[in-house]
């Protein structure tokens, strides 16, 4: 039987990665300028390629586009951190909620909770906190809700590298998350939404204590729509 050759990425595709990748480890710092002749030599590709992923990484708030500075790495600050943690909060504990009401699996979470504590470097450390948190909220059942925070994912990174780079607190968020992983494998889900709102919050109040940030309040046990039907499946994870 032959088999399929695995597709080869497009250069765009490539070089988006590869420059996502630079500066949510912190190899390219916030404020930092990418030129793009500089990053084509560097990947081996013409600028056609940087100047496509680059408008796209504007587009997801990771650098910032200036006709009169250039391309750069997105500078991160309090207001900044307030803004993306607030969707954050509003939506990531209850996209959870309706993950572990719906008996959805968390395997995916396990997983790269697993690789997190494996990391060898916060490069490691740092996409597997990011693919973490998405495990909880990606099967929430509602596609809508699990792009939202999506749009959000990459800059929220960018803060925890920001301020990892600071102060490294990733063993006390690695508690946390074992903590909300084994309340939300429990069917725990309001107990679940719960310590992940304290999580974010608690985070973005250490990293910018000076920012003032208010968290909304934390989701409370509720019924919704789709409830009766979630309670039915409590404790099939």
């Amino acid at each position: 039987m032959t088999s399929v050759p695995t597709p080869i990425p497009s250069r765009t595709q490539y070089v988006l990665e590869e420059i996502k990748r630079r500066i949510l480890t912190g190899r390219f710092t916030p404020g930092q300028a990418l030129v793009e002749t500089d990053l084509a030599a560097q990947f081996g590709v013409s600028k056609t390629p940087v100047r496509e992923a680059l408008k796209t990484l504007a587009g997801t708030g990771l650098v910032v586009m200036s006709q009169y500075k250039g391309v750069t790495v997105r500078t991160v600050d309090a207001d900044m951190a307030r803004e993306v943690y607030d969707v954050r909060l509003l939506l990531e504990p209850e996209a959870l909620r309706r993950a572990v009401r719906r008996g959805a699996s968390l395997d995916d979470a396990r997983s790269a909770l697993t690789r997190a504590d494996e990391a060898t470097d916060t490069a490691e450390r740092s996409l597997a906190n990011r693919e973490f948190h998405r495990a909880l909220y990606v099967p929430c059942g509602n596609p809508l809700l699990g792009r939202m925070l999506d749009e959000v994912r990459d800059q929220a990174a960018l803060v925890s590298a920001v301020a990892w780079a600071a102060d490294p607190s990733w063993e006390r968020e690695a508690g946390e998350h074992r903590e909300i992983l084994r309340l939300a494998l429990g069917g725990d889900a309001d107990g679940a939404a719960r310590a992940l709102h304290a999580h974010i919050a608690s985070f973005v109040r250490r990293a910018f204590p000076g920012a003032g940030f208010d968290a909304p309040d934390a989701p409370e046990a509720r019924d919704t729509p789709d409830a009766p039907q979630a309670r039915k499946g409590d404790g099939q994870a």
